[in-house]
């Protein structure tokens, strides 16, 4: 996988598909958890779920609360700042033989 908790990324397919806001820019979510073993993220506001939570010490206080459910990667893709899109990526060596993640299509560093 190529995503990682913390990097921001872009809707690309299903009904959770980010349209531009009003200024003509792509809305962008955070990673907040990765599960490479199921191939699935979970990104700040996307697919909302009410969970059932249940008090677990004497004075915990339960009910429904609203939480992300998690995503199928393939679905979401890293955004580039130069670019202002979604990407994808490839893996670049700098002059210290040390690897990053960089833009496919211009080259920044992500």
């Amino acid at each position: 996988m190529n995503i990682k908790t913390g990097d921001t990324v872009v809707l690309l397919t299903g009904k959770y598909e980010d349209k531009k806001d009003k200024n003509g820019k792509l809305i962008t979510h955070k990673v907040i958890a990765v599960s490479p073993k199921e191939d699935k993220v979970i990104a700040e506001g996307v697919n909302m779920i009410h969970k059932h939570v249940k008090p677990r010490k004497q004075g915990d206080q339960g009910g429904i609360i609203d939480t992300e459910g998690a995503i199928y990667a393939s679905k979401v893709a890293l955004y580039c700042d130069k670019c202002q899109k979604g990407v994808r990526v490839k893996i670049a060596v700098d002059e210290n033989g040390k690897k990053y993640r960089a833009c496919a299509k211009c080259g920044a560093k992500i």
